[in-house]
């Protein structure tokens, strides 16, 4: 894809929205990506390129990169700051979390990027489908509540942010993408879901 051809694809898909920088802080993969907030009705994602066997996240090593990059698309990032996900506090958690307290703000911020990421990339079938177990999870862990999650709250939760992790640090991602150099270049299935 030439520069022109990203250029375009870069503003069809960000068209009238407001794009953020977000610093995703893991164990297995950290980097600046672009996230599109949505309008109206629309869901927010994370910004993805289409190569021909599937989408690529575009992603950077500091926030300045990610301006740089913007701006040579003729676009602004919303704010000059980037929020942070500390995903490695939610993946220690995933370790052990049987005796660990659930980093209830980190594991909000997770569960939210992971569906932002899944639509983005097209692959909303990796996560589990959500239930009105999944929903009462998430409205004790908005509340500040994780200890009041039922087993099978508790269940769904990490059975959502482990499929979300392993999204994240397996997902195709562009370093570099003014030069498109292309790192990760497949994943696993998702195993049937």
């Amino acid at each position: 894809m030439t520069k022109i051809e990203m250029a375009d694809v870069f503003a069809a898909g960000c068209r009238g929205r407001r794009l953020y920088a977000y610093r995703v802080r893991g164990l297995g993969r950290s980097a600046v990506v672009l996230w599109i907030g949505g309008e109206n009705d629309e869901p927010d994602r994370v910004l993805t390129l289409p190569e021909v066997d599937h989408c690529r996240v575009p992603v950077f090593t500091t926030v300045r990169q990610a301006r740089l990059y913007v701006s040579r698309q003729g676009r602004r990032l919303a704010c000059s700051e980037a929020d942070i996900l500390e995903l490695d506090r939610v993946e220690h958690w995933l370790e052990n979390p049987a005796r660990r307290r659930v980093p209830s703000g980190s594991v909000l911020d997770a569960w939210n990027f992971f569906e932002d990421l899944a639509r983005g990339l097209g692959e909303v079938h990796w996560l589990p489908p959500q239930s009105t177990v999944h929903d009462g999870a998430y409205e004790k862990l908005v509340g500040g509540e994780c200890a009041a999650w039922t087993p099978e709250e508790q269940g769904a939760v990490l059975e959502l942010i482990t499929a979300g992790a392993e999204l994240w640090n397996s997902c195709p991602v562009i370093g570099k993408p003014c030069s498109r150099t292309v790192f990760g270049g497949g994943r696993r299935s998702p195993g049937g879901r």
